[in-house]
């Protein structure tokens, strides 16, 4: 026993300072192939050099060495069979061949992904996904024409395949025979580095110790955005594409004018003494459906007094019509700050198309000199939300990590991150410390399943019949401690607050039980120091008008040309006012006078609208003059929506 403790001590010594032959070749051959992924991102850059023209050297050498992670990751993923083999304790030379066989086999579609993506991304904008299964047929078809056209990508595959096998490390010879106790300490060494290397191998295919494992999202944490198209490589992004749903394409709209016409996109005019350089607070509070509210249900239990007092206040306005675009945190934050309704299963931050063009509110204001913000008091990581708010354009992000000792703060709730009521003053404090005109957005979380609610409070809140009121009772009193804080603050009164929800939670109003229910929040606009523009506080209104009403407010409305055409500005009186959602695969549109429902059957069907209620049957025979309409309306949206995330058009398809 004792001579195998011996060996096993000193195996763990050997392994640290002086790793065995087979770890050493395994080294140098991973070490080739990252020599190659950096060639290969040397060949992207060049050819697609003007999309990252605008990048300074040091942002550019930033996403070269950000690039490694991606490409340890997806060579990882790639080489796990050779990385086993490689343990096998076999120097003969015909062995090593044919281990090296395998090695330039397994590696060899990477190689060619990576190359042919240098001209593919300058038609589709951004890397390659399992999207190729789906054109397999025109691949075939066209496989000569394109041989043809782009014959000298063989030149740089040839090469680098060449330089694989030239350079590949081979053995010098086996290893000497040796005594058995050193054979033992060798079993020992042996054993040790591959449960090193397999350990290594997880870390590194999930791309280090964060919350979430590495997605091609993560590229894009860097100004400009851009740059997260070099950071990734093909490989990474084609073998995380597997698994996600994908879309089927509509053609609903022979050409592109047809589906313009039908979209009824709409954008608001500038508007005289508009245009002075206000700040900008967005409260996206978690789960603060409408139904829990008094303001919009007179007669009802409220669970939120301060929300009530605030939406009734000189200087608020409350969006009575106001509809969420999705039921799921993490879609709402895409269309908050970047007007992309959910219309499809999978949230966009997760799906294949994460990496599509996306402009946000974050970077049109960004351009108009504003600091720009996005405050989580979460683990970095949740949900993605740090990745989105770098694509959205903004330039910081407050997660846990950043929050003062963090999860180890009294202020930590034991589940998600830190208390409302701390985390909103905590944000007061922090918006004084922005450079002004400041753009800052805070996601609550406290009104989140379990719904804590802190022990100090317990008690204090009114339990009502849910678990989550007394939660929202807390939030509310959150709130209502926030806006004492900023008010006392010299930014106070030249600031716009947004007020709404992510997405609504448990109900018990049988009312609200239904399509349009579940989908019902409150939109609050509050501005302390001036007047807001006259609007209807009854027109349509959802998350994706945010972006819109923002620019328009702060007389911008030309920028908002440059936001996708879902939302409308909730002070534009000459857009109608619309919502869109995705519930059960049907496709809703919400008008004032009408529901139009897209079934997965391609019927449409009308509704009459009430105020977050829908009736369960369809009227009967509707005008046939709105059936067409809003049946083209809602067509037109989910056709630019899904293709625009097909082909990565979302911002061309009026051309």
């Amino acid at each position: 026993m004792l001579v195998l403790v011996q060996s096993l001590s000193h195996s763990i010594t050997q392994s640290l300072l002086m790793p065995s032959p087979l770890l050493r070749l395994l080294l140098r051959r991973f070490a080739l192939l990252l020599a190659a992924y950096l060639l290969l991102r040397l060949g992207f850059y060049a050819a697609n050099y003007g999309v990252f023209a605008e990048a300074s050297a040091g942002q550019t050498l930033w996403a070269f060495w950000h690039g490694f992670r991606f490409d340890l990751a997806a060579l990882l993923v790639l080489n796990v069979p050779f990385v086993l083999l490689s343990f096998v304790p076999w120097y003969e030379r015909n062995w090593q061949r044919a281990l090296r066989g395998v090695y330039l086999t397994l590696n060899a579609p990477g190689l060619a992904l990576n190359i042919i993506d240098s001209q593919y991304f300058k038609f589709i904008g951004r890397r390659t996904s399992d999207e190729l299964f789906t054109i397999t047929g025109d691949i075939e078809r066209q496989a000569g024409q394109l041989v043809w056209h782009y014959w000298f990508l063989l030149v740089p595959f040839a090469l680098l395949f060449g330089l694989l096998w030239y350079f590949y490390p081979m053995p010098a010879a086996a290893p000497e025979e040796t005594a058995p106790a050193r054979a033992l300490q060798r079993m020992g060494q042996a054993m040790l580095e591959l449960a090193l290397v397999a350990g290594l191998t997880v870390l590194g295919i999930r791309g280090g110790l964060q919350l979430k494992p590495l997605r091609p999202g993560h590229a894009f944490v860097q100004a400009p955005p851009s740059l997260g198209h070099l950071a990734l490589n093909s490989t990474f992004t084609f073998i995380k594409s597997f698994g996600q749903k994908t879309l089927e394409r509509p053609a609903y709209f022979s050409t592109a004018a047809q589906l313009q016409r039908a979209l009824a996109a709409h954008y608001p005019a500038p508007r005289p003494g508009a245009g002075q350089p206000d700040n900008v607070v967005i409260l996206l509070v978690e789960s603060f459906a409408s139904e829990y509210n008094g303001v919009e249900n007179p007669g009802q239990r409220s669970y939120t007094p301060f929300f009530d007092s605030l939406a009734q206040a000189p200087g608020a306005l409350l969006m009575r019509e106001h509809y969420a675009n999705g039921r799921r945190s993490i879609e709402s934050l895409p269309a908050v700050l970047a007007g992309l309704p959910a219309l499809m299963e999978s949230p966009f931050i997760t799906s294949n198309f994460q990496t599509d063009e996306l402009h946000g509110l974050g970077e049109l204001l960004g351009r108009r000199g504003y600091s720009t913000s996005v405050f989580h008091g979460a683990q970095n990581g949740t949900m993605g939300f740090n990745v989105f708010a770098g694509k959205a354009g903004v330039q910081q992000y407050y997660g846990l990590e950043e929050y003062p000792r963090g999860a180890r703060s009294p202020d930590y709730d034991g589940h998600w991150g830190i208390f409302d009521e701390p985390y909103l003053q905590y944000f007061a404090r922090q918006l004084g410390q922005q450079r002004p005109p400041f753009f800052a957005t805070v996601f609550t979380l406290t009104s989140h399943e379990p719904f804590p609610v802190p022990a100090k409070y317990q008690g204090r809140f009114a339990p009502g019949e849910l678990k989550i009121h007394a939660s929202i009772g807390y939030t509310d009193f959150a709130l209502r401690r926030f806006f004492q804080t900023a008010s006392r603050q010299p930014w106070y009164r030249n600031t716009l607050f947004v007020l709404l929800a992510d997405h609504t939670s448990l109900g018990i109003a049988p009312d609200y039980d239904n399509v349009l229910g579940w989908y019902k929040t409150p939109l609050l606009l509050f501005h302390p120091g001036r007047p807001l523009p006259p609007t209807d506080p009854h027109r349509i209104s959802q998350q994706a008008d945010v972006p819109a009403t923002v620019l328009d407010f702060l007389g911008f409305g030309a920028d908002a040309r440059q936001l996708l055409p879902f939302g409308y500005s909730a002070f534009d009186r000459q857009a109608p006012g619309r919502a869109l959602f995705f519930s059960g695969g049907a496709y809703y549109l919400v008008h004032a006078d009408y529901v139009a429902e897209l079934t997965t059957d391609n019927q449409v069907r009308l509704y009459d609208y009430a105020t977050h209620a829908l009736p369960a049957a369809p009227v009967p025979n509707p005008p046939a003059d709105k059936l067409r309409q809003y049946g083209d309306e809602l067509r037109a949206c989910v056709q630019f929506f899904t293709n625009g995330l097909l082909d990565n058009t979302l911002y061309k398809q009026d051309q």
